[in-house]
């Protein structure tokens, strides 16, 4: 039997490196015995005998990336099972790379388990930890001070370290657990396994807090077993605001009943002019007999789907209203729907550079979208681009049926699938119809190809030139029709 010694402080090298060496020995999972250290100590084997040697006739350990994400969050619960559950799994994965993939094994639903108890224990830490100034509140590098206390079920100090360092960077701070204490000075991360004490703190900004809670406690919307269920009581006594609670919850019902008495009866001031206003909007349908800057000017106003809530603008349609050829594309980007234009952004100088090539002059070109809105979600300063819907290409149809009918083109080109929905309803693989000149009315041609922004999104350096260069043929067959049809 071989006795294991780790300090077991949720470091998940310790384990991989003495079960790398065990595996690769050749000892099974019934011959060895996994103990946990109390103390600040490294890995002992046997005390005083050195690690097993790897076992010629044993090949190397493999194992899927998904166990690695496994092992690194189980590694942390603070069951001390957790290592000799993990070294079984490690060992019955050489016959069975597929095992993680059968929830009903014992093994892996109490791995599963594990990493789900870790999880939220880590998620209770980032939401329920409160910092309090400390001392005069300036530290010798000019920088505020602060302290947490909390009491974690598992051993999660470490691995939330980061994500504290990163959020709270400006200041200074130590959070102080049972189970070892982090600490950021704006240069360093340092981590402690000590077990610490819980400090006698006060915080002048508490009442400040306790207010601000107060005021945006909503009666209406309390569930009293979701919120024991989502904020133990356990962590209620490091909370400053949890001394209001009783209260809150006890007086909510007349807090409801105050609210209603005080919900507004009458309009606001401002309601009849918003209401005059939008009576005195034109007419939609007027612009169907009207001119193209009237169609231009009335799009400008569009609400007929949620998109231009969040858009800067509507991006209409540009070029000549007699021209020859009409480019379709999917939706304004985040430099169209700034600048007002289509095709401006990176898919736009794809577009240009074909366009250069195949000798076609984008003056004589009409381009336009299908949807005339930027859909978007929003990633911090970033909006990233979102693929309309079937029912926000429908609503802005409308608009792309007036803009035929003012430009009259002899060939429309689609560029992409939603543009292809839009134009004929049609929802098949792109690349069936690609590179085809077909009827679709009016005495119009329909061409279809790719969208540029496709392109922007190929990950392989040599298919993405491929694939450039297909798109330029198909623009250089567009442009030979052009010189054809004149």
């Amino acid at each position: 039997m071989r006795r294991v010694f780790l300090l077991g402080r949720g470091d998940f090298e310790e384990w991989r490196d003495a079960a790398r060496a065990l595996a690769c020995a050749g000892i099974a999972p019934e011959d060895i015995e996994w103990c946990e250290e109390g103390g600040e100590k490294q890995l002992f084997w046997e005390r005083d005998a050195l690690p097993p040697q790897p076992t010629a006739a044993i090949r190397a350990m493999t194992v899927p990336p998904a166990f690695i994400d496994l092992a690194a969050v189980v590694i942390c619960h603070s069951d001390p099972v957790r290592f000799s559950l993990l070294y079984r799994l490690l060992w019955r994965l050489q016959s069975d790379k597929s095992l993680l993939d059968v929830p009903s094994d014992e093994d892996v639903s109490l791995a599963r388990l594990m990493e789900k108890s870790v999880r939220r224990d880590a998620h209770k830490m980032t939401a329920f930890l409160r910092f309090k100034e400390v001392g005069s509140g300036i530290s010798a590098n000019g920088r505020r001070k602060f302290l947490a206390w909390f009491e974690p079920d598992h051993h999660i100090v470490v691995r939330k370290a980061p994500f504290f360092q990163r959020r709270f960077n400006d200041m200074d701070w130590v959070i102080l657990t049972p189970k070892g204490s982090v600490s950021w000075d704006g240069v360093r991360l340092t981590v402690s396994h000590e077990p610490c004490t819980k400090p006698d703190l006060s915080d002048p900004a508490e009442e400040l807090w306790k207010t601000y809670f107060t005021n945006i406690f909503n009666p209406a919307r309390l569930k009293i077993k979701a919120m024991q269920a989502e904020m133990p009581k356990k962590y209620w006594k490091n909370m400053p605001e949890a001394e209001l609670i009783p209260d809150l919850i006890a007086n909510a019902e007349q807090r409801v009943l105050a609210m209603a008495k005080r919900e507004a009866t009458v309009p606001r001031p401002f309601h009849d002019r918003l209401q005059e206003a939008a009576r005195n909007l034109p007419s939609v349908q007027s612009a169907i007999d009207g001119t193209w800057e009237a169609l231009r000017e009335q799009a400008a106003d569009c609400s007929r789907c949620p998109l231009h809530a969040k858009a800067t603008q509507t991006v209409f349609g540009e070029g000549p209203q007699d021209a020859e050829i009409m480019f379709v594309g999917e939706q304004p980007g985040d430099q169209e729907d700034l600048a007002g234009r289509p095709f401006v952004g990176p898919a736009g100088k794809v577009f240009d550079e074909a366009l250069s090539a195949a000798g076609m002059d984008r003056a004589r070109l009409y381009i336009t979208n299908a949807v005339k809105h930027f859909k978007y979600e929003p990633r911090g300063k970033r909006r990233i681009h979102q693929k309309p819907n079937r029912g926000e290409v429908e609503h802005c149809r409308w608009w792309l049926d007036r803009e035929l009918e003012q430009v009259k083109p002899k060939l429309v080109v689609a560029m992409g699938a939603t543009a292809l929905f839009a134009l004929t309803g049609m929802r098949q693989k792109l690349e069936d119809v690609r590179g085809e000149f077909m009827p679709i009315g009016g005495g119009r041609q329909l061409f279809v190809t790719v969208h540029p922004s496709y392109l922007l999104r190929l990950p392989d350096e040599r298919v993405r030139q491929e694939e450039v260069q297909r798109f330029r043929k198909d623009i250089a067959r567009i442009g030979t029709a052009l010189a054809s049809s004149g």
